[in-house]
């Protein structure tokens, strides 16, 4: 009888551990540009990039090129950030930048727009 009984409150225990550290999947999620957005020319030379947040991500992955992630002569940035602004000095020219949201165990596709600085 307490064999059966300890059995029990270890399954039980086992159950409730594994709801407890569950990591919810983001993957079919998608990241929301604000700014810049795709194709458009700023004459400000500071960017601020910024995307709305999405729901259980705990980190962003933002990169930026140029011109372009396919045939990027410098990959300007590629950091991990917790907030979901950025701000980067960067000179005249073609850009391209991209963030995905990520957490321990699942990450979304990237967001990619391209951008000018006149």
């Amino acid at each position: 009888m307490k064999k059966s009984i300890v059995y029990l409150l270890l399954i039980f225990v086992s159950l409730s551990c594994e709801d407890i550290i569950e990591v919810p999947d983001i993957s079919e999620k998608e990241v929301t540009v604000l700014a810049p957005t795709d194709n458009v020319s700023l004459t400000e030379t500071s960017i601020n990039f910024a995307w709305n947040g999405v729901e259980d991500a705990d980190t962003y992955q933002i990169q930026i090129a140029t011109p372009d992630f396919e045939t990027a002569t410098q990959i300007i940035l590629d950091t991990t950030i917790t907030t979901t602004n950025f701000t980067k000095a960067l000179d005249l020219g073609n850009y391209q930048w991209r963030v995905r949201a990520e957490n321990s165990d699942y990450q979304t596709n990237y967001t990619t727009q391209s951008f000018t600085v006149e």
